[in-house]
């Protein structure tokens, strides 16, 4: 597309019989340059129709400036790291839920294996900090995602080169109705208990040190957009790892069933490797000045002192404590209902299906709708489908299986969690100071995230106020099931209640930040921030060394 004139030039000397009219209108043809605009003889650009046309737009949004335009070689590592994110979670969680079980693997040693593979996110404000303070070659970024994806790489190669994976699935009948529930015994060389928690720990690492760069990047890319499209790199980034999560779930229940565990782990390790070249061209600015520590701490702490970041953080943290979910819901869609666990893994793929293009809904639709609309229209939606589950408790199903009944209740909450998704991360970065976004953006998420995890440590100790054990469900006795669902829902639509401490746009947040600084509220923000790292690093440490610390067999 460079040397088109050139071409242009060849292909009219081999032509010297055509007409002087048409020579002149093929000259006056717009043609592409290297910048993948159109520009006439006199270099002005333009924007010729057609198909062509439509695809470049797509491709490369006119209204966005270059450096956001995620698809361009030099950018196309971000989005690709993001796909990445969402094809890994969705390959490993199939994985890590069956493998264990398929090695002998206790209930609580299961559970450890569960949370070795998230233990590193508690650690994103370090890997965020790291990045902000120390480059290598010049770059803040490009190194560490590269050193974060190989990581990741290496530590299921370990699995593949040291270990037999020649493992028959124990639930192979869920897809050909051959399967006995019972698979065979592992082989002798099968990988311990402990060397799979070390190699998934390795993962882990590599995985969300390689995800704390890309959102880093997001984060600085989304300063540059135009104040009419903020939000759109965001809103496509998650859009691309929420399609990886849909996609890779069922692939790698598939995959498992009918090859076994050494075909999961083999894409595991490769897929990593794919994006090491993108990374490598990633657009970067290398010796960028790097500000001194105690300014960056002073800037955070500036940050979240201001009314704009400790008010609505605080609504977010708020409203994710409060989600707390009926903890008895799959025992009783086990013991009650009698779904299998093919009936199960078909519900969860099916939820990240609607989780996806809740995501999809808030980017093309919902995006310039007001936050606490959105949030109050999704939280009384999500309140009637809580009350849906008590119709099935009872068995009113309106003439519809059990199993589609429970199916398109638990899929739909999905669907309005994608859409009260893009919001809050959409404000978080917002609120990062140039030169923190590592560090600020993990901050924030690491804020978002322990909130959900102490909502799920809430919905365990509501367990023991009525008798919701197995033991009664078999019995017939759903009193205590009854109750729990109406509790849990009315907690989880008491988070409305705080929607008032959210801004409407993201022009609010300016609107807040005019209204001046608290030391009180940075320090609690900071608090709540420092404990709830230290309580995922607890439980998470905890769950390695002692298993079964709460409870398990």
């Amino acid at each position: 597309e460079v040397f088109q004139d050139e071409a242009d030039a060849g292909s009219l000397e081999m032509q010297p019989l055509q007409k002087e009219g048409s020579l002149k209108q093929q000259q006056h043809q717009p043609q592409q340059g290297s910048d993948g605009l159109f520009h006439d003889r006199h270099g002005h650009p333009q924007q010729p129709g057609g198909l062509w046309s439509g695809l470049n737009d797509f491709l490369y949004p006119p209204n966005l400036p270059r450096s956001c335009q995620l698809l361009r070689k030099e950018n196309i590592a971000v989005p690709l790291c993001y796909l990445l994110v969402g094809l890994l979670q969705g390959l490993s969680s199939p994985l890590i839920n069956v493998f264990p079980i398929d090695l002998g693997a206790t209930e609580a040693q299961q559970t450890t294996l569960s949370s070795i593979k998230s233990l590193p996110a508690s650690f994103k404000l370090i890997f965020g900090f790291l990045s902000d303070n120390f480059s290598f070659f010049g770059y803040r970024r490009k190194p560490y995602m590269f050193a974060g994806w190989l990581l990741s790489s290496a530590a299921m190669m370990m699995l593949i080169l040291f270990t037999n994976l020649d493992i028959s699935s124990s639930d192979s009948g869920c897809f050909n109705g051959s399967g006995s529930g019972k698979g065979e015994d592992p082989p002798d060389d099968a990988p311990s208990i402990p060397l799979l928690a070390l190699c998934f720990l390795l993962f882990g690492t590599g995985y969300w040190l390689a995800d704390v760069m890309g959102d880093s990047i997001v984060a600085e890319k989304a300063k540059l957009e135009p104040a009419e499209h903020r939000g759109s790199i965001q809103s496509s980034c998650y859009s691309y790892r929420f399609f990886g999560l849909m996609a890779a779930a069922p692939l790698s229940t598939y995959m498992y069933t009918a090859f076994g565990p050494y075909s999961v782990i083999l894409f595991m390790s490769l897929l990593p490797l794919v994006i090491l070249p993108a990374i490598c061209m990633l657009g970067e600015v290398p010796n960028v000045e790097i500000k001194s520590t105690p300014e960056q701490c002073r800037e955070i702490w500036n940050t979240v002192s201001s009314r704009a970041c400790w008010q609505p953080m605080g609504f977010v943290f708020l409203y994710n404590i409060l989600q707390v979910s009926n903890g008895a819901w799959r025992e009783f869609q086990k013991t009650v209902l009698g779904f299998t666990s093919c009936q199960l893994n078909l519900i969860l793929i099916v939820a990240y299906v609607l989780l996806y293009l809740g995501i999809l809904s808030y980017k093309y639709y919902f995006i310039k709708y007001s936050w606490r609309h959105v949030y109050i229209s999704t939280s009384l939606l999500s309140g009637v489908f809580s009350v849906l589950q008590v119709l099935l408790i009872y068995g009113i199903t309106f003439g519809l299986s059990p199993f589609l009944f429970a199916l398109g209740d638990d899929v739909f909450t999905e669907f309005i969690g994608g859409i009260q998704f893009l919001p809050t991360t959409i404000m978080m970065v917002h609120l990062c100071p140039a030169g923190s976004e590592g560090a600020s953006y993990a901050m924030f998420t690491t804020v978002n995230n322990a909130a959900l995890n102490l909502a799920t440590a809430i919905s365990t100790h509501l367990l023991g106020i009525w008798d919701v054990s197995k033991e009664a469900l078999e019995d017939g006795d759903l009193t205590g099931m009854v109750n729990l669902t109406y509790l849990t829902s009315a907690i989880q639509l008491s988070g409305i209640l705080f929607v008032c401490l959210l801004p409407h746009t993201k022009d609010g947040l300016s609107e807040l930040e005019s209204k001046g600084k608290s030391d009180y509220g940075g320090f609690l923000f900071l608090t709540i921030t420092f404990l709830s790292i230290g309580y995922s690093i607890f439980v998470g440490v905890l769950n390695i060394i002692a298993p079964g610390w709460m409870g398990e067999s």
